[in-house]
């Protein structure tokens, strides 16, 4: 018993060794040198543990060019610091490095476009880099990821976005993270924290942009035109109420677009298609305000081919709105409250429109006499 009882002691004297070595190189992992082939570029930086055992080195010069060497444990897969505009991974671009299948390292920036692997696209973002300042090493199970970048202006409280898989990527395609945070970071003082407050603003911006615009775009204008085509024999109730609802749309929809154009401002968020079709859809909608004021009269022989103008300017707009709609639902990470919401909204005018071109289609072929114009 007694042997048993003194092996039993000398296996958790050894458990507990490792275990004080293993918090000890946690606490001094600033204390430690950097790799030889790191010395000559990256010396002389400050240094800050940041994330479980994440350790920021960096310094910025008087050029605001940032040395930044990231280290951590590592066996196999991929690290990555973001920086980000608002806090929020989505808009943010990043620095990614691995050691490939075949043992060479791997330094890519990242657009953080969106929450799934397709919507992280390599080589693009807006960190300002030359490719031969990069490097990765790994030494004594350690990954180091060394970056230079250059800012127009010095950095000081800075949203940072930190992550980390366990798989090689394959073709640069970033798989699913295992671990992620963000935090600010004040590179004039090393000192950090948890996200701040004001990323709540570009939340409240994004929400206005949606609801503005899925309720002026994809609810009333539709139903404005609505009027137009399925209602015409309440004249001339019907051109009022058109009119009325078109321009309450319009306006509410413009205002969608600002709140648009403030949050691009503030989180520069790369997504060109959203933002192209949403610029079209809003020129659309100033083509139809301008034909109100333009509408020839009745009997004018330029009112056929207003009517051309005016229609299709109309139905292309209302097309590609509920394009961008859907689109800005899926790159604005909404929930799916959002989806349920403007699909139900949808599926509702969709059927009321089948059941009205039907009636009017029956009454048509029942009685040809012609619809006014307007």
């Amino acid at each position: 018993m007694a042997r048993a009882a003194a092996s039993v002691a000398a296996a958790l004297l050894v458990v507990l060794g490792v275990a004080a070595s293993v918090a000890t190189a946690q606490m001094e992992t600033c204390s430690g040198d950097l790799p030889p082939v790191l010395a000559a570029n990256y010396s002389g930086l400050a240094c800050q543990p940041v994330w479980n055992n994440f350790v920021l080195r960096y310094h910025q010069d008087k050029d605001n060019v940032l040395r930044v060497v990231l280290s951590t444990m590592y066996s196999t897969g991929w690290v990555g610091m973001g920086f980000s505009r608002d806090g929020l991974m989505v808009g943010s671009s990043a620095m990614v490095g691995w050691i490939g299948k075949k043992g060479l390292p791997h330094v890519r920036q990242f657009a953080l476009r969106g929450k799934s692997s397709s919507k992280v696209v390599v080589d693009r973002g807006f960190l300002v880099s030359n490719d031969h300042d990069h490097t990765v090493v790994v030494q004594q199970a350690k990954i180091y990821l060394a970056f230079q970048l250059r800012f127009s202006y010095r950095l000081t409280h800075q949203h940072i976005v930190m992550a980390f898989g366990n798989s090689i990527p394959v073709k640069n395609r970033l798989t699913r993270h295992q671990d992620k945070t963000s935090f600010t970071f004040d590179f004039t003082t090393g000192t950090y924290g948890r996200a701040s407050v004001d990323g709540s603003f570009p939340y409240g911006l994004r929400r206005a942009h949606g609801a503005l615009n899925v309720f002026a775009w994809g609810v009333l204008l539709p139903i404005g035109a609505i009027l137009a085509r399925y209602f015409r024999r309440m004249d001339p109730l019907w051109f009022y109420l058109h009119v009325g609802v078109q321009l309450a749309g319009f306006i509410i929809g413009l205002a969608g677009v600002v709140a648009g154009v403030a949050l691009y401002n503030k989180i520069q968020a790369d997504i060109p298609a959203h933002r192209g079709l949403g610029v079209f859809v809003l020129f659309l909608g100033i083509l139809q305000v301008l034909a109100f004021f333009l509408r020839p009269s009745a009997d004018s022989k330029y009112r056929k081919y207003w009517n051309w103008y005016h229609h299709w300017a109309g139905r292309l707009a209302l097309f590609f709105a509920a394009v961008n709609i859907v689109l800005g639902i899926h790159v604005g990470g909404a929930d799916s409250s959002w989806k349920i919401g403007y699909g139900f909204s949808l599926a509702v005018l969709l059927v009321a429109v089948a059941a009205l071109e039907f009636m009017l289609w029956t009454r048509w072929s029942k009685n040809s006499t012609a619809t006014p114009t307007y």
